[in-house]
């Protein structure tokens, strides 16, 4: 379990017009993203077919750069930006995608891409969610 509803549940003004719940999910799912795209990067970077698996690392790292990136944004209120709400939304979606692409290429070899390709799938669908309720 999360802080983020607690914390937004704290935020003494209006949450810009945010659905809390769907905000909250895409909370979680851009951290929990983060984190499973970072280790899914250092499991690949341990198997022993790791020149076969660069694209799938730096997808991986791009990925949860953005995620992160998208989390502390979107956990920010004050001086709510619309446009750059939005924007790293997309982003986030796009690089989900991608990850979640290279992922299922080689989620039959490796476990950790499998599981890896399914927190970008559900942050994918979190971030057009909150996307289409904006």
């Amino acid at each position: 379990m999360t802080n983020a509803g607690a914390m937004l549940d704290t935020y003494p003004q209006d949450r810009d017009g945010f659905d809390r719940d769907l905000l909250v999910a895409c909370l979680e799912a851009c951290f929990d993203c983060a984190q499973t795209c970072s280790a899914c990067a250092d499991a690949c970077l341990a198997e022993d077919m790791v020149a076969e698996l660069r694209t799938c690392i730096r997808t991986n790292l791009d990925c949860a750069d953005i995620c992160v990136t998208t989390g502390r944004i979107l956990s920010r209120h004050t001086g709510y930006d619309a446009n750059l709400s939005r924007a790293v939304l997309e982003a986030c979606r796009a690089a989900c995608t991608a990850c979640g692409d290279e992922c299922s290429q080689h989620a039959d070899m490796h476990e950790h891409c499998r599981i890896c390709a399914e927190a970008c799938r559900r942050c994918e669908q979190a971030c057009e969610a909150l996307l289409a309720s904006m």
